[in-house]
């Protein structure tokens, strides 16, 4: 799909986010092959190795063997900005960051953006940069699920793609002046929308459209 989006589509979007379920190293490498920079969480048992300081005698990169990311001490400093890791089978290096939330919850993020130091380059993102950035996706996947559960986008029982393309079309019509709605009253989506169906049966319990007949 990202390739289609790319050659086909011509997508001019140079950062792609997504959970850990997408994380694989083929698609990290795709990704890399693309040129576009990702940032993209990790579950807690993948393996990394550490990059350290290089060797001053033989002027070269030291790596540790590898770790669970629970294993990996951490200062404030390496939380400020990240840790330069390696990933099995990935052949170049990625920044890893540890974000904890203010319940205790942990999110491990990595990505190849250059401006978190990659290549011995200063870094001019650091974790609140990365993890601002990595909340967009939030928003997008809160977009989907409206469409489903608020506008029936999954709903289509067309066949035709010129058919289900314009079902998708109503709904993310419908979605925005429901979202327009709920920003006017201040509230939520789904409460926006319960209040339309509010009134409606109000109406028709107190002057019913189909009046019950009893024999």
């Amino acid at each position: 799909m990202l390739v289609r989006a790319v050659s086909d589509k011509q997508l001019q979007a140079r950062t792609v986010l997504f959970d850990s379920w997408y994380a694989s190293v083929e698609n990290l490498k795709l990704l890399a092959r693309l040129e576009r920079v990702f940032i993209t969480t990790l579950k807690h048992n993948r393996l990394v190795s550490v990059w350290q300081d290089k060797d001053k005698d033989k002027d070269k990169d030291i790596k540790s063997e590898y770790l669970h990311l629970q294993q990996i001490e951490w200062t404030p400093q390496s939380l400020e900005k990240g840790l330069l890791v390696k990933l099995k089978e990935l052949p170049f290096a990625v920044r890893l960051f540890k974000i904890v939330a203010p319940n205790g919850d942990v999110e491990w993020l990595i990505t190849n953006d250059p401006n978190t130091g990659q290549d011995d380059k200063p870094p001019r993102l650091k974790a609140h940069d990365v993890k601002t950035k990595n909340a967009v996706r939030w928003h997008i996947e809160q977009l989907h699920r409206e469409l489903k559960q608020l506008v029936g986008s999954a709903k289509c029982q067309c066949r035709k793609a010129r058919s289900q393309r314009n079902h998708l079309a109503c709904c993310y019509l419908a979605w925005v002046f429901i979202k327009q709605r709920a920003r006017q009253m201040q509230t939520t989506c789904y409460q926006a929308k319960h209040l339309i169906w509010k009134d409606f049966l109000k109406t028709q319990l107190a002057t019913p459209t189909i009046n019950a007949c009893l024999a």
